[in-house]
């Protein structure tokens, strides 16, 4: 078939390279000039399973309550939060204990199926990015390790390969960890790891073009009409042409945050909200006769859910969710808590007088899970809802999206995957 993918993300790249695998004529439409430009630009990297689990969970409304007005909250409200009330109370109904498990069981299958189509990616393509294994999951308190007690039961029922190791083990995992930090114990993942999302993106868009893709940069699609021809409305970068119509078998939404407008005149309306991520990237700081200071894989602090990851050269502490606000508007206090963060576990180890600062959207549906299927409406289908765990979930999310067109059986169960639990 003629396929269309609108936006050029993470997921729209995947998507784009599964579908082409499969014989397919892909044309992407992106609005921005390269592929993961906006909420897979900066990303922290991590790759771990068995920690893809939705925000909505029991306790957790009062959990946010509690750390409302912290210094270093992880949860934080910006401008327009009132616009968010509706998602906020679906959120809220979301977090019954029956509906978390069966949310959470969908979640991590699909990370198990994506970590695996990732690594096969990786070894049949040969492909070159920023990557390390291991992933630290750093608690400084006997009662912080108490707390996470339902996690570990959770990551052992699932079997996934972890061990908890006190701080010592620590130290010998990520050696430079600064000795002074107020370390108890981590939950070590030998299997999980990070990976340069970005530069994978681009990697796969290669791929994609080398089996016919076309991608279409700085084109926006404004409009959708579905039926046996989805006809798109297209603008591209010179205004003066206005808008052409395209027709094509099928089209992808793959447009993350914006995809709610697009579709919202098919009737079809999704709880979609952007809820901001912040990231701080520098150079790791190389000083003569001095061992390298920074860390060798990916850590996250389990006090103030911000993750440290080492991408190559550089390190990458990202973190924060900010609902509302604005996509411009770096707020200081996120960016002083990466910062605080850096430097309880990794003192002096980045060169920050060449650090550069990050906010990106990610389009959180308030159930959490994301949305893979049909839409309803005839022609279109659906890529999005992806959360913070974009990465994550990326490449299987694309496989199961280009079985589902190309009309074979999913590899994973994708009951609650769809639509129809939205409505």
């Amino acid at each position: 078939m003629r396929v269309a993918v609108v936006g050029a993300g993470i997921i729209g790249v995947t998507t784009a390279y599964e579908l082409s695998t499969d014989g397919h004529e892909v044309t992407v439409f992106e609005r921005c000039a390269s592929v993961a430009a906006e909420g897979s630009f900066a990303n922290a990297g991590v790759i771990a399973p068995g920690y893809v689990t939705p925000w909505a969970a029991p306790g957790m409304p009062l959990k946010v309550l509690k750390h409302l007005f912290a210094r270093h909250a992880p949860v934080r409200f910006g401008a327009g939060t009132l616009a968010a009330t509706p998602w906020l109370w679906r959120f809220v109904r979301a977090c019954g204990s029956r509906t978390h498990v069966a949310n959470r069981t969908r979640m991590q299958a699909l990370a198990q199926l994506s970590r695996d189509r990732l690594a096969d990616l990786s070894t049949t393509l040969r492909l070159e990015y920023e990557q390390a294994s291991g992933y630290l999951v750093l608690m400084r308190t006997p009662l912080a390790l108490a707390q996470a007690q339902p996690g570990i039961a959770l990551l052992r029922e699932l079997g996934v390969a972890f061990e908890v190791v006190d701080a010592a083990r620590c130290h010998t995992i990520e050696p430079a960890l600064h000795p002074g930090a107020p370390l108890y114990a981590a939950i070590h993942l030998p299997r999980d790891g990070v990976g340069n999302c970005r530069q994978f993106a681009h990697l796969m868009k290669a791929h994609a073009q080398a089996l016919g893709a076309r991608f279409w940069f700085g084109h926006q699609v404004h409009r959708l009409t579905p039926g046996q021809g989805v006809e798109l409305e297209v603008s591209g970068p010179d205004s003066a042409q206005g808008l052409r119509s395209e027709s094509f078998d099928a089209v992808v939404v793959c447009a993350g945050s914006e995809a709610g407008a697009l579709l919202k005149p098919l009737g079809i309306s999704l709880p979609l909200l952007p809820v901001y991520g912040y990231s701080v990237t520098a150079p790791v700081r190389q000083i003569d006769g001095i061992p390298d200071s920074g860390p060798r894989s990916a850590l996250m602090d389990e006090r103030y859910k911000v993750a440290i990851s080492r991408l190559g050269q550089r390190i990458r502490i990202a973190g924060s969710a900010e609902i509302g606000g604005r996509p411009g508007d770096l707020r200081a206090a996120a960016l002083h808590t990466l910062y605080k963060v850096l430097e309880d576990w990794f003192p002096g180890a980045a060169d920050l007088a060449k650090a550069q600062h990050w906010k990106g959207a990610r389009p959180m549906l308030p159930d959490g899970p994301p949305v893979i299927g049909p839409s309803g409406a005839p022609g279109v289908w659906l890529n999005l809802g992806h959360g913070s765990s974009g990465w994550a979930l990326s490449c299987g999310s694309a496989r199961v999206l280009a079985d589902l067109v190309g009309g074979r059986a999913a590899p994973i169960d994708v009951a609650g995957l769809g639509i129809e639990r939205l409505r």
